[in-house]
Order: C-alpha cells, then structure tokens, then sequence
C-alpha cells in the first residue's frame, strides 16, 4: 500500500529501539468500530501490530440517537487508563470534528482557524491532557489522537463512483462528484448542520444509514485512496504505522 506505507526494517516495522505492538483505537460510534475491524486493522498488523482493536467510548453502542460524544474528562479517563496497565499499548482516537462537544479541549478556539489548523489544533490539546495526565516519563508517542475533518463521511468522497455504487444509486454519482469538485479535499467538505458531509448524502439519499452503507462504501473505496485523497487522514495513518520509537 504505496501511499500510506512507510519504509520498514526487514521484520515490517521502522526501525528503532523499544516496539509498541498493540493498538487500541477509541472510536465514536458503530460504524467507526467497523472501519477499524474491516478497513484499517489488516493494514497496520502487516506494519508490525500483534493487535488492532476498537473501543467505543463508553456507552456509545446503546446510545439512541447519533452522536453525543461523551466528556472529554470521561474520555480521558478511559485513555490514561488503557496506557497506564499496558506499556505495549498504543492508544489514539477516532471521532468527528462536526459535533464534537466544545467543552473538548481546543475545540472551541478551533472554529475559527483556517480548516487546515481545525483538527491539528485540537489533537494538540489531547494530546497535552493526557501527557499531563500520565507525568513525568510518558512517552508521547503511545497516544496519537486523531480528530476527523469534518466527519467519516467526508472519507467516502475520496471515491465518488464507488460510494455511490456501493450504497446501490449509482444514479448520484454525479452530484457527489459535483459536491467533492467544490474542495481542494474531500476533508474540506463543511461541518453545519446543512452543509456536513452526511448531511448532504442525505439530502442525496434520505434512507442513507451510516453502519451500514457508510462501512459498505469504505470497505470497497479502501485505505489506500482514502490516503491519497485526504492528507490529514493520511497523516494518522502514516503515524500508527510507525511502530518502533
């Protein structure tokens, strides 16, 4: 995988001194959870991991409605938890920055930044949280917070063809297309409660449901164009890949 991959040591990790081999991915929601099963785990155990896994945060699966991400002190604690009775573990994150809660760390200030700082700016102040939580001789490379630009939909019109084909309406692939064409990104498509990327898709097709065409659709669109197309989601992957520090 050319686009993602990174040069690796004889054994398919970078090389380096102490190996990190476990990865625990704390994700939103069901269809996320799914991603990381049948998408993005085969990729990053061919780099070196002995175990990729999703987690939702808290209650997630019973939760009724969309959304509704839990408090970051809540997070957090979960976080600092997995780090701290595993050594081997990395741990990183998996959520929309459309919708998440203001009360997020950075979240609020990035609203105004230019889109390319948006996420950048709140992964940071995860990221400081948590190193702050774990103190002195934590190693910061064990916690690779990733916010998505805007939402997981937005990964999807990295393929308008195929997202379109795999949901069953071929028949809008052209208003996707129209849709992607106006972004230098598929990252760049907006996050208001009109212009989001799901919330096009569902102006486009109302029965859309996110388990089950949005896994569908990034199943058949794969890792490798997703990277191509979007260069923050890239550079997450790019980082997990390095398994060696």
């Amino acid at each position: 995988m050319a686009s993602c991959g990174r040069k690796t040591n004889s054994a398919g990790a970078p090389g380096g001194n102490e190996q990190v081999t476990r990865l625990l991915v704390h994700v939103e929601g069901q269809t996320e959870e799914h991603f990381v099963n049948s998408v993005l785990r085969d990729h990053l155990v061919s780099r070196g991991y002995s175990l990729v896994a999703p987690r939702l945060m808290g209650n997630a699966r019973q939760r009724s409605q969309r959304g509704g991400v839990r408090s970051w002190d809540s997070v957090k604690s979960e976080i600092v938890r997995h780090l701290k009775e595993d050594i081997g573990r990395r741990v990183t994150t998996m959520v929309d920055f459309y919708g998440l809660p203001f009360s997020w760390p950075g979240r609020q200030a990035a609203s105004t930044l230019p889109h390319g700082d948006k996420a950048i700016a709140v992964e940071a102040e995860l990221l400081n949280s948590v190193v702050a939580e774990m103190g002195t001789g934590f190693d910061p490379s064990r916690f690779v917070p990733f916010v998505i630009m805007h939402e997981f939909e937005g990964l999807l019109f990295s393929d308008c063809d195929t997202f379109a084909t795999e949901i069953g309406r071929s028949d809008i692939t052209h208003d996707l297309q129209t849709i992607r064409d106006q972004f230098t990104t598929p990252e760049e498509i907006n996050d208001s409660s009109e212009t989001a990327p799901s919330k096009r898709v569902l102006e486009l097709m109302p029965e859309y449901e996110k388990p089950l065409h949005g896994n569908l659709a990034a199943m058949a669109i794969g890792l490798d164009r997703m990277c191509v197309e979007c260069p923050h989601f890239r550079g997450w992957v790019e980082r997990l890949e390095v398994t060696e520090s």
